[in-house]
């Protein structure tokens, strides 16, 4: 996983992961955005139709070991479950792919959240988000620095104002892939989707009055419980692009008329034990970029930007 080449990219991801660690404290060792989280393991077993559009390993295989990583918003440790901030959760899915002919570990990821979208188009304008937020005390003036902010960027507004109900489990909470992919054929044809992982037992979330008599981390011990009852399912979607369709902006919607095609499902059967899921959530570094045959990123912007944010911040907590 390289960092961009870009070296403006490589200064505003480092901009800010400081910049979201400054606002949430977070310590050293620690993801500067869902910075709570849990891992768990299993396996994907791809569909026929995943296999039709791209020759990527995992759409091909019997079956793949993945790895995925459930979290909550902030860069906030310890934050309780049942705060709104908390939401929207995150899914980070790695499938495993073996080894490559120089013995050197292969794998892809999906990295998505409870909210269809993003709340700017580039990671400059999400900087400048942010340091807006940063600089709107209750003592700031109106309109405050975020006021405006939101004012001249309405995709951001709708972001915010978007619900984000906090979920019964990990398990029953929908999770979107807000960036465009190309999905590549055999003939090399390729399709525009971007991913959906959709729980097997229905979306079901709480009204407020549920959410505050929880325990502030019921969800990761409800996704523990639950995984030694039965297992875990997800099915894993691509919604895919009219000609029509915007891939290069994150904020906007596809129509949800669009064609969803299943690629196949995942099942997750254990918990990595606690002794060793700290640790393993602070070494692996989810990667925004597939970097393998048969899946291509988009021209999206953020995805460079995004990339380079989780390398950096993946790199600070591996050193700590």
């Amino acid at each position: 996983m390289p960092l961009s080449d870009d070296p403006q990219v490589v200064q505003t991801s480092k901009n800010l992961v400081s910049t979201l660690k400054a606002a949430f404290s977070t310590p050293r060792g620690f993801r500067p955005a869902h910075a709570k989280g849990i891992l768990l393991t299993g396996s994907f077993v791809p569909s026929t139709s995943a296999g039709i559009l791209s020759i990527a390993k995992h759409f091909n295989e019997v079956t793949t070991p993945v790895t995925v990583r459930f979290s909550s918003s902030t860069g906030i440790p310890e934050i309780p479950d049942t705060v709104p901030d908390a939401n929207p959760r995150g899914c980070a899915i790695r499938f495993h792919l073996g080894e490559d002919e120089s013995g050197k570990r292969v794998h892809t990821d999906i990295v998505a959240h409870s909210t269809p979208f993003f709340p700017t188009k580039t990671g400059e304008e999400f900087l400048q988000f942010l340091q807006a937020l940063g600089t709107s005390g209750t003592d700031a003036p109106h309109p405050t620095p975020v006021e405006q902010f939101l004012d001249s960027h309405p995709e951001t507004r709708a972001f915010v104002q978007a619900p984000k109900p906090s979920p019964l489990s990990f398990a029953t909470e929908a999770y979107f892939g807000v960036n465009a992919f190309k999905l590549v054929d055999s003939k090399g044809k390729a399709t525009f989707i971007r991913y959906r992982v959709v729980p097997v037992e229905g979306v079901h979330t709480l009204d407020e009055a549920a959410v505050k008599s929880k325990d502030p981390n019921y969800l990761n011990e409800e996704i523990e419980k639950r995984v030694q009852d039965k297992a875990v399912g997800f099915k894993l979607f691509a919604q895919v692009a009219d000609d029509s369709d915007v891939t290069d902006n994150a904020t906007i919607h596809w129509p949800e008329g669009r064609q969803l095609v299943e690629l196949g499902e995942v099942t997750l059967t254990n918990v990595v034990p606690k002794a060793q899921n700290a640790d393993e959530q602070k070494y692996i570094i989810f990667d925004p970029i597939p970097r393998i045959k048969g899946v291509e990123p988009s021209d999206d912007p953020l995805l460079d930007v995004r990339a380079s944010v989780y390398l950096i911040s993946g790199r600070e907590r591996r050193s700590a």
